[in-house]
């Protein structure tokens, strides 16, 4: 009779979608290292522009989606900087992502995400969501969204 594989026997290694975010993510750390004599207005706006350029990207639905939630985010904490946090559009303080917007495409999944890092101030109790699916933005939500984000933002 065979033996059952172990847990480390049956690990096949990281899925094609999070190599590619990791290959992702040692792309964005280069041109951010490649950024360094630059100023701050510079580094910020290079950094929105690829956040904006990743946006572009996405397919129709998920692209509608993460330009509200960009613009939501931009309005409600100013403070935050856009940048690319394994290839999502994410919105940090300093330089620690706060929030992030990660498309349905992204793992194949059948939903959109906003998710929230552990440095949001979101804290409440001894249990708060930290990721909220989305499917679509209605009026509603947004306002929602906002408040999030500027509690998230501290």
């Amino acid at each position: 009779m065979p033996s059952a594989k172990s847990p480390a026997e049956k690990y096949e290694g990281f899925t094609a979608e999070e190599r590619a975010a990791m290959k992702e993510h040692a792309h964005e750390r280069k041109k951010t290292a490649a950024r360094r004599g630059s100023s701050r207005a510079e580094k910020e706006a290079a950094a929105e522009q690829d956040v904006l350029a990743k946006i572009a990207e996405m397919p129709e639905a998920d692209r509608v989606l993460a330009e509200r939630i960009h613009a939501i985010v931009k309005t409600a904490a100013p403070g935050l900087a856009p940048k690319l946090w394994y290839g999502m559009p994410a919105y940090a303080k300093d330089g620690k992502v706060v929030c992030h917007f990660q498309s349905a495409q992204k793992f194949t999944s059948r939903y959109a995400t906003l998710g929230f890092s552990d440095q949001a101030a979101l804290d409440e109790g001894t249990m708060w969501p930290t990721a909220y699916a989305l499917t679509e933005l209605t009026a509603a939500d947004e306002p929602l969204i906002s408040a999030l984000v500027k509690k998230a933002a501290g």
